[in-house]
Parts: C-alpha cells; structure tokens; sequence
C-alpha cells in the first residue's frame, strides 16, 4: 500500500468550540504522536482524508506534511471518531511509523461463497489482527465458507496471509462458526413451548391472587 500525502495545519483552538469551528472550516481536528515525538495538535482535509480511507482502508498510511514543520511524517490512523448520524469524521488519532517497521493492525476479514444448505453462519469477528510492515499493509482478507458443514469453524490459520505478515493472534482464534438453522418444525414447536409456558405462568398468576 502506497502512502497518501496530506497536508495538515498546527491547531491553536481546543475544546468543543474549537473543534467545531475545525469542522466547519472542511478540517478534521487530529493528534499526531509516537516514537517518543510530544504530540503535535493538528487539522486535516476532511474530504481528502474520507477519500484516501474510502480507497486505502482503516490502515491507509499518511505522509502528513504539516506547515511550518520541518518535513513530512509518515504516520498511520490509530483512533477514529466518526459521527454515525452525519456520517462525518470527529477526530482523528495518528500514530508515526517509521519505513522498514513492523506494526499490529485490525484487518477487515470478509466470509464468501456459501455454506451447505440448512446452515446458519455466525460471524464471531470481522476483523483479524495482524502484524506487518508499515508500508505493505493488507487491505483486507477473505476467507471461503463454500459448503463448509454445521459444526465447521473459520479460524486464524485459514486465513492466506501475504508475504511478510503474520498473525498477531493465536492460529485457532475463531473467526466464525457454521450451526444447523433451525427447520421449520423447529420453529413451531419453539413458538408452541413459549406460548405454552406463558399460559401456565399466567393461570399460575391468577391462581395466586384469588
């Protein structure tokens, strides 16, 4: 993965007016620390950082060029705050990375293909944590369910690791698990014990107060 050049401005204001005012001027209040650097306030592109993230992923590496500094920093997204309803990025937290390092990362891990019929596929986590040079970071994996049967498990070690990456977990972390889905008949007798057990429970109540 290619880093992004981004430019940043130094941030004076702080607190909630300040951010806000950050916001409406089209910037992202954000934090640029590590690698024992005293934290540096910044303001990013909103749009241009949404770009790069949309395209890149969570893991997209940046290389911030921040006025009046002495020259650009590589860095990568640790924290994100997004506002869910307006779909808009709050804050930012970015750590320095260095070329030739290794990092640990959350790597989205998406299921395809299709499990065995009459089966129920449970997602137990969506993202896998990996560890991997800065500047070759994956994307994201995907990992085949194709007729996988009831009682089947998706872990760590079936994921395809590219080269120079490793697991940052243990081999058999469950990703998801295949269950038999419920027949029809199942169903039924599940709805008539619930409504069978409401009824003893309410002639048991009225029972009671008489």
């Amino acid at each position: 993965m290619s880093e992004v050049k981004i430019s940043a401005e130094p941030r004076t204001e702080f607190g909630k007016g300040g951010a806000r005012r950050t916001r409406r001027a089209g910037l992202v209040p954000a934090v640029l620390y590590g690698h024992g650097e005293a934290p540096v306030h910044i303001a990013v592109p909103a749009r241009e950082f949404a770009a790069a993230i949309r395209h890149g992923g969570l893991n997209q590496v940046f290389t911030i060029d921040v006025v009046g500094s002495a020259g650009p920093t590589l860095a990568l997204p640790k924290a994100i705050q997004r506002d869910p309803i307006k779909d808009t990025y709050e804050h930012i937290d970015l750590i320095i990375v260095k070329r030739g390092e290794k990092v640990q990362v959350d790597v989205p891990v998406t299921l395809v293909g299709e499990a065995a019929r009459n089966t129920l596929v449970v997602s137990e986590s969506n993202t896998l944590a990996v560890v991997a040079e800065a500047m070759h970071l994956p994307n994201g994996f995907e990992v085949s369910i194709e007729g996988l049967e009831a009682g089947a498990q998706v872990t760590a070690g079936d994921v395809n690791l590219p080269e120079g990456t490793e697991l940052a977990v243990e081999p058999d972390f469950v990703l998801a698990l295949v269950s038999a889905a419920q027949t029809a008949e199942q169903l039924e007798g599940d709805t008539g014990d619930s409504a069978e057990a409401g009824a003893e429970s309410e002639a048991a109540s009225e029972e009671a107060a008489s």
